[in-house]
Order: structure tokens, then C-alpha cells, then sequence
């Protein structure tokens, strides 16, 4: 969700209201994307990089994530949206800690759609964490190195338990990952779009569906041509 700042200074605004703005946006998106049968939305929200920001930048934008953790309970409840939370989230606030596990045991049965959060979130992090328990398991003898596989390393990610995404949409007109689920990616499909993330509209996430759906997806194998 690339945009909210560059948005917020097109305006003369400040960068809180580009992510108040970005907000409203990825409401709208999610509401959108139940309505179209997607099970499963990843919003990267807070990068583990962003905690090297201004205190001032920091400070407010866990001022709005404690302000939606808040008051959006009734909405998820009301939509059938399951919530779940990726990342160290132990880094975050405690108060928000405490909203976020509400939360996630509140909408455990919900079945629409499951929104996940990647907050305080970065994909190197994930795998270093991941390998770390590993490796203390295989140091205690309770796993052998040679019996460790892609589905071990899966087993021990933020995400056990989710599918790896299917297409990866990026707004703002920046074309990398910036860190974002580096091993769930392997074979995802790539959507650049140059709206910034505020202005980003239900139109426009159709239209990255559209694109993914003409896509022929090989996962690495051959495919003689039609």
C-alpha cells in the first residue's frame, strides 16, 4: 500500500493523513475483495524498516493503528472478516498487543475473509526467526538437518496455516518487493500499479484481478505452447 506520504505532500498535508486516507482505501479494497470471493488479503502495513523512522512519524502512525484496532470490531464482525496479524508484533506497543489478540480471538470463526496484517513485518526477519527455530530444535535432537524441507521451513513462517499469495499488487509506481514475503513469493504473480495508495479505487484492483486471471501460471515447469 505504497503512496500514502508522496499523497499527503501532493496536498500540502501531513504524512498522518496520507495513512488516515490509505486507511479509507484499504477499507474499501477489502470490502471489495470479499464481494469478488478472495479468501485471503495481505496488507503490508508496518515494515520492520519503519521503526527507523522519525519517533514523530512512529508515534503517530501507532496512534491511528491503536485508533482502528479501536473501532473496527463491529465492522469485521458485521462483514464476516477474519483478522490475523503477521510480523514481530512483540515490538509493538503492548496496548495494541492486547487490541490485536482481541481481536484475532474475536473473529477466529469468522469465514468471508481473512484479513492479514503484516505489522513491525519484514520477510529477511521472518526467515532468520524461522531458521533460529530450527536450528534450536535440530540443536536439542528433536530434528535432524537432513530431514529438514521446504513444508519444515513453511511450518515455522508467520504465515503457517496461509496460502501463498496468488497476485501481489503494488501502488505508487515502485517496482520491488521492499522486503515483503520473500519465501511465500516464489511463484506469485506481479501487478505494478502508479496510483498512489490513497487514490488507489475499487476499478482499478478490478482491473489487477482482471490481469492475473489472463495469466498463464507454469510454476517453473514447461508448458508446450497452445
Amino acid at each position: 500500500m505504497d503512496g500514502n506520504g508522496r499523497w499527503a505532500k501532493a496536498k500540502n498535508l501531513p504524512v498522518i493523513a496520507g495513512h488516515r486516507a490509505g486507511a479509507n482505501t484499504a477499507q474499501r479494497i477489502t470490502e471489495r475483495a470479499a464481494q469478488v470471493g478472495v479468501k485471503f488479503l495481505t496488507l503490508y502495513t508496518f515494515s520492520s524498516e519503519n521503526w527507523l523512522r522519525q519517533k514523530s512519524w512512529v508515534d503517530d502512525f501507532m496512534g491511528l493503528l491503536r485508533w482502528y484496532l479501536h473501532h473496527e470490531i463491529k465492522s469485521l464482525m458485521d462483514n464476516g472478516v477474519r483478522l490475523r496479524v503477521i510480523g514481530q508484533r512483540a515490538l509493538l506497543p503492548n496496548d495494541i498487543q492486547t487490541l490485536i489478540h482481541r481481536l484475532e480471538v474475536e473473529t477466529q470463526n469468522n469465514q468471508v475473509i481473512t484479513v492479514v496484517l503484516a505489522l513491525s513485518y519484514g520477510g529477511r526477519d521472518e526467515l532468520k526467526r524461522a531458521t533460529q527455530s530450527i536450528a534450536i530444535k535440530v540443536a536439542k535432537g528433536e530434528l535432524k538437518a537432513a530431514d529438514i524441507t521446504c513444508s519444515t521451513i513453511e511450518q515455522h513462517l508467520d504465515t503457517v496455516g496461509l496460502p501463498d499469495p496468488d497476485l501481489f499488487i503494488r501502488t505508487s509506481g515502485e517496482q520491488r518487493l521492499s522486503n515483503y514475503l520473500l519465501w511465500q513469493m516464489a511463484y506469485t504473480e506481479f501487478v505494478f500499479v502508479p496510483t498512489l495508495w490513497p487514490d488507489f479505487t475499487v476499478k482499478e484492483f478490478d482491473q489487477a484481478l482482471e490481469t492475473f486471471q489472463n495469466r498463464k501460471r507454469r510454476y517453473g515447469l514447461y508448458v508446450d505452447a497452445e
